[in-house]
């Protein structure tokens, strides 16, 4: 807005408190770049878990908020007792688990129990049954082929995506097909992710990949509890953190050294997934030894710096999705993508006989470069974060270009129409001013005289009154007229604010963007089928669609990333801790540490024995323990179950050598998990939590057990 004084007596007058100006607003403050890139916005992450059995196999599916992705496990066996669906409810920890109304009488029972779980923290699941009807076979089918995902391509014909589907999904698995279907017949019935949206908007589906549970070591929540391998403790700042929990004094914790969030996720998995496959841990420990040389320190450390930049990017692209895209996110993404490219330059140079540095070399791709170099040259950061919202660099749009000028010339055009307007007013006006008001336009203002009373004294000859606002009058002239219909509305043609209504629009109406790297667009209906008419938010609609196009390979740089992530964590732990690299014996039935050491208690005593143990082969299976209170008899057994878990996750351990042989469970009973609620005696709970490694006859099991009684009863049953 512009002000002025045209004669003596007649005072400039700045532009009143709700009074809009006609250059753009001052901005607030500029966020620090480096405190806006350490900021990472969080929601909260909800699983929701479909499963079905039925004569002897089990079929799941989940959907993840937090990465908008659908997980699905291949028809698997399991018995009546529905122990893997035991250890899957144990991993992922459901928000809500749906079923069919019409399952097995052993799938409802289960269900009952689970729901019934008093003591399951952090809170039990929500129970869903649906029609049977919803999981029918075909109309599965149907719900996955006809599905709007934004990871296919929109050139695909109808054959072509049938094709590509089927290449992911096991159609042949007919209890996991029913169980996508159904699961997809849930998240549009409770609206996943999209509750507020309006109808229209898809539930953002990002992927589909399978999760298996082969060669996977069998560990319950009790060995969990008692090996202090998680330990989460009430936060000191509860209102920082969505659960109020942090992680206590436990090994994840002191292992956790993970940059990004994703890292930390990932470990967080392998620790609830160990498992027996020696490829898969080799090539993790090979990792882990090669940055442990001296030489690589320096590697290790600039890779541990980039991995700092590496964001949320499932969360991104599903804003993108839903056209909700924050300004920070443009300038997250970018550090993110440039910081990538960084990382797969850097695994060029190192050993591509290690499969991660090959996989990170080959498959950061050039769309890497493309999307950066498409953000880089787009979108203003500067300007953006100043205004708190899209806009774009000089010199992609000369039509945007050109209003852009004529809004910061505003103000001392307007002084001069101000100047103009005061000469043919009253003489008892004192000042005037010319303002603009994005969607009203421009007003002549000038204050409230006292002899303004009633309404009708508002009226000025040749001049439209409009509104009193502040003690000042708004009033349309001839002028301000003909300035609406010279300059029009200019701040909302650049920004957008329009009057709500949304327009079809096809791709050449975003042809600045188009050329700017020669990248081939076509903007459909079905793709994109409302778009704002204001010219900076088509460019930001055109950068996102080049994004999502590409969203392959984003999600590829995550899951390599957060696998270097953990694996340099667990090298800059085995560097500062003193670990070695265990060895993996398939026919050695038992665990063989030389000097071993309890990874947690290390760390709080002044000074730690170490102590060897070996359980297999000519030595004897079973060891028995003797010693006064207080002599370090369950810190002993504890060190053993730690080490050999920590040998199956793939880390180095806490000893001087250890040989793992063919380890499939890990049970203890060192102290009972006593609950009134289960209505179990302390004697029964024992029995329950070591029978598992008794009723199916293993012979490669890690028995850990501090009661003598319960010894006895396991090695009678065992015969």
């Amino acid at each position: 807005m512009a002000s002025v004084g045209a004669t003596p007596g007649r005072t400039p007058q700045g532009p009143g408190p709700g009074e809009a100006s006609a250059s753009f607003p001052s901005p607030a403050p500029v966020p620090d770049p480096r405190e806006a890139e350490e900021e990472e916005e969080e929601e909260p992450a909800e699983i929701h878990l479909c499963v079905l059995w039925s004569s002897g196999y089990l079929g799941i599916a989940y959907y993840d908020t937090s990465d908008s992705t659908i997980y699905f496990m291949p028809d698997a066996p399991d018995h009546e007792s529905l122990k893997l669906l035991q250890r899957v409810l144990d991993e992922i920890d459901p928000r809500s688990v749906v079923t069919s109304a019409k399952q097995d009488e052993n799938m409802t029972r289960f269900l009952g129990k689970l729901a019934s779980q008093e003591h399951r923290e952090p809170k039990r699941p929500e129970i869903i049954f649906l029609p049977s009807v919803d999981f029918g076979l075909e109309i599965s089918k149907q719900r996955l082929l006809s599905g709007n995902y934004s990871f296919i391509p929109d050139s695909m014909t109808a054959t072509e995506k049938i094709l590509f589907l089927s290449s992911i999904i096991p159609f042949d698995c007919l209890l996991t097909v029913r169980a996508l279907g159904g699961l997809l017949k849930f998240m549009g019935r409770r609206r996943i992710g999209v509750e507020l949206e309006d109808y229209n908007v898809s539930i953002p589906i990002l992927g589909f990949k399978k999760f298996v549970l082969t060669y996977l070591v069998s560990i319950d929540q009790d060995t969990y509890s008692v090996l202090q391998i998680f330990k989460s403790e009430p936060h000191p700042s509860v209102y920082k953190v969505a659960s109020g929990l942090k992680e206590g004094l436990s090994l994840f914790g002191i292992l956790n050294r993970c940059r990004c969030k994703w890292g930390e996720k990932l470990l967080r998995l392998w620790f609830t997934r160990p498992t027996q496959d020696l490829g898969e841990l080799n090539s993790r420990l090979d990792v882990i030894q090669f940055f442990l040389l001296p030489q690589n320190l320096d590697m290790a450390q600039m890779l541990h710096r980039l991995l700092g930049h590496i964001k949320n990017v499932p969360l991104i692209l599903k804003r993108m999705k839903l056209s909700h895209t924050k300004v920070s996110d443009w300038q997250v993404l970018y550090k993110t993508v440039y910081s990538a490219l960084g990382l797969r330059d850097a695994c060029r140079s190192l050993p591509q006989s290690i499969q991660l540095f090959r996989d990170i070399a080959q498959e950061f791709s050039d769309d890497l470069h493309h999307i950066a170099s498409l953000i880089g040259k787009v979108v203003d950061f500067e300007g953006s974060l100043a205004e708190n919202r899209f806009t774009v660099l000089p010199n992609i749009d000369p039509e945007i270009d050109e209003k852009k000028r004529r809004l910061t010339g505003l103000p001392s055009f307007l002084t001069e129409v101000a100047r103009k307007e005061l000469e043919n007013l009253d003489p008892r006006i004192p000042s005037c001013s010319v303002i603009y008001i994005p969607l009203i336009g421009f007003l002549l203002c000038i204050p409230r005289l006292p002899s303004m009373v009633e309404t009708n004294d508002f009226e000025i000859e040749g001049l439209d009154f409009m509104f009193l606002s502040e003690e000042k009058l708004h009033y349309r002239s001839a002028r301000t007229k003909e300035l609406d219909a010279l300059l029009g509305d200019l701040h909302c043609d650049i920004r957008g604010i329009s009057d709500g209504i949304c327009k079809p629009v096809s791709g050449s109406l975003c042809w600045p963007l188009l050329s700017l790297l020669h990248f081939p667009l076509e903007l459909t209906p079905s793709s994109l089928p409302y778009l704002p008419p204001d010219q900076e938010t088509l460019l930001m609609y055109q950068l996102q669609c080049q994004v999502l196009a590409r969203a392959a390979v984003l999600t590829r740089v995550l899951d390599l990333a957060s696998r270097l992530d953990v694996l340099l964590a667990l090298a800059s732990a085995a560097r500062d801790y003193g670990y070695s690299r265990p060895r993996y014996s398939p026919r050695l039935l038992g665990v063989r540490i030389q000097n071993g050491r309890h990874p947690l208690m290390e760390l709080c005593a002044r000074t730690f024995v170490p102590n060897s143990a070996e359980c297999g082969g000519y030595k004897g299976r079973v060891k028995v323990i003797t010693g006064p209170n207080s002599s370090g008899k369950s810190i002993y057994l504890k060190q053993v179950g730690l080490i050999t878990f920590m040998a199956l996750v793939g880390s180095f351990v806490p000893a001087e050598e250890a040989e793992i042989g063919a380890v499939d469970a890990i049970f203890t009973r060192i102290h009972s998990c006593e609950s009134i609620s289960l209505g179990l005696s302390t004697f029964m709970i024992d029995l329950n939590q070591g029978a598992p490694s008794s009723e199916t006859r293993r012979i490669n099991t890690v028995n850990l057990y501090r009661s003598p009684a319960l010894c006895e009863a396991l090695l009678a049953m065992k015969g």
